[in-house]
C-alpha cells in the first residue's frame, strides 16, 4: 500500500501526553484510547455527519472511565470508479493515523493498543466492512492480533443486502417531477440562443425516458449540452441505481455521462447477490469469532394509512429467521416524507427525531465492547500473589513454647467421670 500522510484535527478538549522531562509530575496514560472514524457515503462530504462524531466522543468520554476518545472523520474522497480503490486509500490512511496516534498517546506501550470504531454511512459502511475484511484476510496468520485493532464496524444505513425495492417505486414521482422542472427552467434560459420549448416527451414517465426530445437541438442551448445527462441522471438511474446512492441533487443535473457511468461502477456491487451474501458472511463470522461488533443501523419509517400500511426502510432487511437478523438495529423517523430523506438526513435532528436515540444507541454498544475487552483483560493477566505476613521474634517464641510444652496429666478419678456424665448430678 502505498504510504499516505494523515493531517487530523484532534477533538476539542484533547491533547496528547506531554513529556514530563521539565520536572513536573508525570501524566498518567490512560487505560483505554479509542479512535472512532466516520466514513461517509457516495456523494458525502466532511460535513455529512454534521454534529453527530463530536457528540458521540462526549457521551463515550462521559459513561467510560479512564479513557481518551477521539471522533475522525475520514477526509473527503472521490466517490468513483471501483469500491476496491477507495479501500485501499482508506486502509493506507487508517494505518497512518493509527501509528500516530499510538505513538503520540503512548497507551500501554505497544502497536495495538488504540481501539478502532468504524462508523459508515451508507456506501461508507460498505468500505469500512471490506476494510476490516482486508485487515483480518492479510495477518500474518489466522492466531495473529488483528491491526489496526478494530474493535467495531458500526453501519448507518448500509445497504448490505441490497437497496429495498420500494425505494423506487416511492421516490420515482418525486424524480420525475425534478426532472421536469430541470427541463423547464433551463429550457427557458438563454445563453447566446433561444433554447426552445420543451415537448410533451418531457412529462413522459421516467421508465420510458431513453433520450433527449429532439427538440432540444437548438444550436448553443446548455439545456442541449447537458440534457444526456441530465435525463440519465435524473431519469433513469434515480429510477433504477442511482436511487441507491440517495444523493440525487438537481445541481447533478449538470453533470456529464462520465459521472453517471463512475457512480454505476461504484455502486455497481449493490446487485451482485452473492458478492453482498459473503461480505455479511465474512462480518458475520468476524464477529463471532473475533468479537468484533457487526452492528447495522437501518432508517425505519412507520406506517402511514392509508398510503402505507406497512414501514418503509432503504435498505433490504435480512429475514427475521436468520442468524443475521439481529445485527440490524432499526432507527426510527416519523419526521421524513421517504426513505432516500430518512437516509440522508439520518445525522440531523431537525430532519429525523430519533437522532438523539441513534446516538445513546451507538454509544452504548461501544460502551459495552470496551468494558467486555477490559473484562477479558482482566481475566488474563497474572494476579499478584499475597504474601504471608512475617512473625515477629517474640510470636516465634511462644509459638514454640507453646509446641515444646507437655500435656497435663489427667488425675481425675472413675467417680469424677461418672459424676461429669451424669444427667442427674
Amino acid at each position: 500500500m502505498a504510504e499516505t500522510t494523515v493531517e487530523v484535527t484532534v477533538s476539542p478538549g484533547l491533547t496528547a501526553p506531554s513529556d514530563a522531562s521539565d520536572g513536573s509530575s508525570a501524566q498518567t496514560n490512560p487505560q483505554d484510547l479509542l479512535l472512532v472514524v466516520f466514513i461517509h457515503g457516495f456523494k458525502g462530504t466532511d460535513s455529512t455527519f454534521a454534529q453527530f462524531p463530536e457528540r458521540l466522543r462526549h457521551v463515550l468520554a462521559e459513561t467510560i472511565s479512564d479513557v481518551v476518545v477521539e471522533s475522525i472523520v475520514f477526509p473527503a474522497y472521490e466517490t468513483k470508479g471501483e469500491l476496491t480503490a477507495a479501500v485501499i486509500r482508506f486502509a493506507d490512511w487508517l494505518t497512518n493515523l493509527t501509528v500516530q496516534r499510538e505513538v503520540a498517546y503512548g497507551v500501554g506501550g505497544g502497536a495495538g493498543k488504540a481501539k478502532i470504531i468504524l462508523c459508515g454511512h451508507s456506501m461508507g459502511g460498505l468500505l469500512a466492512a471490506d476494510a476490516l475484511i482486508e485487515f483480518v484476510r492479510t495477518r500474518p496468520d489466522s492466531r495473529a492480533p488483528l491491526w489496526p485493532n478494530i474493535v467495531a464496524c458500526l453501519a448507518f444505513d448500509t445497504p448490505y443486502f441490497g437497496l429495498h425495492p420500494y425505494v423506487f417505486k416511492n421516490t420515482a414521482a418525486q424524480a420525475a417531477g425534478y426532472v421536469r422542472t430541470a427541463h423547464s427552467l433551463i429550457s427557458n434560459l438563454s445563453f447566446g440562443s433561444k433554447a426552445q420549448a420543451p415537448t410533451a416527451a418531457s412529462q413522459a414517465p421516467i421508465a420510458a425516458i431513453e433520450a433527449p426530445p429532439a427538440s432540444t437541438q437548438a444550436t448553443g442551448s446548455i439545456w442541449q449540452k447537458w440534457a444526456p445527462a441530465a435525463y440519465a441522471v435524473g431519469g433513469a438511474l434515480i429510477a433504477g441505481a442511482a436511487a441507491g446512492t440517495a444523493y440525487y441533487k438537481r445541481e447533478d443535473l449538470s453533470v456529464s455521462y462520465t459521472w453517471a457511468t463512475d457512480h454505476m461502477k461504484y455502486v455497481g456491487t449493490l446487485w451482485d447477490e452473492a458478492t453482498l451474501k459473503r461480505r455479511v458472511d465474512t462480518l458475520f463470522q468476524i464477529d463471532q469469532s473475533m468479537g468484533v461488533l457487526f452492528r447495522d443501523f437501518y432508517t425505519n419509517l412507520p406506517t402511514n394509512p392509508p398510503k402505507f400500511v406497512d414501514p418503509r426502510t432503504f435498505i433490504i432487511l435480512p429475514k427475521s429467521s436468520t442468524r443475521y437478523a439481529s445485527h440490524f438495529l432499526p432507527a426510527n423517523n416519523s419526521l421524513a416524507s421517504d426513505e432516500i430523506s430518512a437516509h440522508t438526513g439520518m445525522f440531523d435532528a431537525k430532519t429525523n427525531d430519533g437522532y438523539y436515540e441513534l446516538g445513546l444507541m451507538a454509544a452504548q454498544l461501544i460502551r459495552d465492547v470496551v468494558i467486555s475487552i477490559r473484562t477479558a483483560r482482566e481475566s488474563v493477566e497474572p494476579k499478584p500473589a499475597k504474601k504471608t505476613p512475617e512473625a515477629s521474634p517474640a510470636q516465634v517464641n511462644q509459638d514454640a513454647t507453646v509446641k515444646e510444652k507437655p500435656a497435663e496429666e489427667n488425675h481425675s478419678t472413675p467417680e469424677d467421670e461418672v459424676k461429669q456424665d451424669s444427667p442427674l448430678l
